[in-house]
């Protein structure tokens, strides 16, 4: 393919991805197909000689369509948003055509810079302290992971070296080995399983901290456990506050756990990887106070600010705790400015050391949407979670079984969790609207997420009526069948 034939094809794919996106709700929100489905339907191997590109191009609708989950449906109710916006898409494109491989400041001096920029204002526009930015000469700043998960490695990660080398100073008798078997770090019941998994990834010991009847984490749930541990001679050393929960979008009380943090020389860990976008919203950055107590905090653009995935937001109060945890410098890395203390080389605040130039669809979004564009965006996901409370509580067959804050409604059927498994189940199988269940204490609970940049209080009416209806053809045979299962159970 020349540029002749890319700038032909190129328009034919911008085409066909608009006219997707554009009538994106008339697709079945959810695949029909079973594992295995693909292979059958292509070769065994790779083509030896080239293909065409139409060939290809046909192949979309044939094979990979039929297969796909379209998280931008406006019936699409699942997980947390994914976003998308047209001008990400754009960016994405310019991205790939630039092709820089940014690890360092001298790889692409304006992938690194404008990374660095961008963060600053995103961090202003949540109100961020001002020692997570990194200005002209701060000691914080931003960063773009891959995902939320990363960012709690990478900060877990540069935790443990922090404490690693803060005790071996007071006790040099004290091996490496014998700290890394007394380190444990915390998260509430309700954080996410990627917490766990830096815990697992880290070879460190992790614990639970109990939520409330909210599904908070108080300070007085994490002290109580700090002191037995303390007590047994292990050493706290990190803790992961959750803004947004992903059973229930609940929100940890960092004015009561930042200051014991601190207190106890553990590095706060902030992850608000849904909430964080509303933040932009003055009516919802009072959920953020306590920040300022924070090591580090991140949360996600991809999900909810109209960035496509990837682009995760990381900010650290001093920069030189990743630096410090990461940095390698082999002669075929360094460059002449690096020790200019002018520049940033991001190769030192992640986990891989290649990365994209993700700063650019940042940046497309937030000077062609403005804050009040993305501040909207916002508002209207949480007027329509509202909207859909209020059906559900107009109907007492339902429950709503935690608060609904931001874009997220946590339901029921009063009844077993077995009637609630299988009105899930009834939903999905009939493939109209997607959603997926969690549990909270001992209920299974249906989770009901505002996603689609494009749905509307008629998709949500809509997804409501559904959900009424598959309920009453479910009870209507539901007790019955119940007590038919009984009697055979007790005969």
């Amino acid at each position: 393919m020349d540029a002749a034939e890319f700038r032909k094809r190129g328009k034919e794919m911008v085409d066909y991805v608009a006219d997707y996106l554009e009538k994106i709700d008339k697709r079945q929100v959810f695949p029909d197909v079973e594992p295995g489905y693909l292979r059958p339907l292509i070769p065994d191997c790779a083509p030896q000689d080239p293909e065409s590109f139409e060939d290809v191009f046909k192949d979309i609708e044939k094979i990979i369509m039929p297969g796909v989950t379209h998280w931008h449906s406006p019936y699409f109710f699942a997980y947390f948003p994914a976003a998308s916006s047209f001008p990400a898409l754009l960016a994405d494109i310019l991205c790939g055509g630039i092709g820089c491989v940014g690890f360092s400041w001298a790889a692409s001096p304006a992938c690194t810079e404008l990374e660095t920029v961008v963060l600053d204002w995103l961090g202003k526009m949540i109100n961020l302290p001002e020692e997570f930015l990194a200005g002209k000469d701060g000691q914080g700043g931003g960063v773009i992971q891959g995902s939320a998960s990363e960012a709690t490695l990478v900060s877990l990660l540069a935790a443990r070296t922090k404490t690693i080398r803060r005790v071996q100073s007071e006790k040099p008798e004290v091996t490496e080995a014998e700290i890394m078997g007394r380190l444990v770090a915390y998260a509430s019941d309700q954080a996410h399983s990627s917490v766990e998994r830096a815990a697992l990834i880290s070879g460190v010991k992790i614990k639970s901290v109990p939520s409330d009847e909210r599904f908070t984490v108080c300070g007085s749930a994490l002290k109580k456990v700090l002191e037995e541990d303390k007590a047994a001679g292990l050493i706290p050393f990190f803790f992961c506050a959750t803004l947004g929960t992903t059973p229930c979008c609940s929100f940890d009380k960092l004015l009561e756990l930042g200051p014991l943090c601190n207190r106890e020389n553990i590095w706060m860990h902030i992850d608000a990887a849904y909430a964080g976008s509303a933040f932009i919203c003055p009516e919802f950055r009072h959920l953020l106070n306590g920040v300022e107590f924070a090591d580090s905090f991140n949360f996600n653009p991809h999900k909810w600010l109209l960035v496509n995935f990837d682009c995760s937001a990381m900010w650290v109060k001093k920069r030189s705790d990743l630096i410090g945890a990461f940095k390698l410098e082999p002669l075929y890395l360094q460059h002449h400015h690096q020790e200019s203390g002018l520049v940033t080389d991001y190769r030192h605040w992640q986990i891989p050391l290649g990365r994209r130039f993700r700063s650019l669809k940042l940046w497309f979004v937030l000077r062609m949407y403005g804050v009040t564009g993305l501040q909207e965006h916002i508002r209207k996901h949480v007027r329509l979670s509202h909207q859909f409370e209020r059906l559900v509580l107009q109907d007492e067959r339902f429950e709503i079984c935690a608060e609904v804050i931001l874009g997220l409604v946590c339901f029921r059927l009063k009844g077993s969790n077995e009637l609630n498994k299988a009105l899930l189940k009834t939903i999905n199988d009939a493939k109209k609207i997607h959603l997926v269940p969690c549990h909270l204490r001992e209920k299974f609970v249906l989770r009901f997420a505002i996603c689609s940049r494009t749905v509307e209080c008629a998709h949500v009416q809509f997804a409501w009526q559904h959900i009424s209806q598959l309920a009453t053809e479910l009870l209507e045979t539901w007790e019955p069948n119940q007590q038919q299962q009984q009697e055979q159970e007790q005969c």
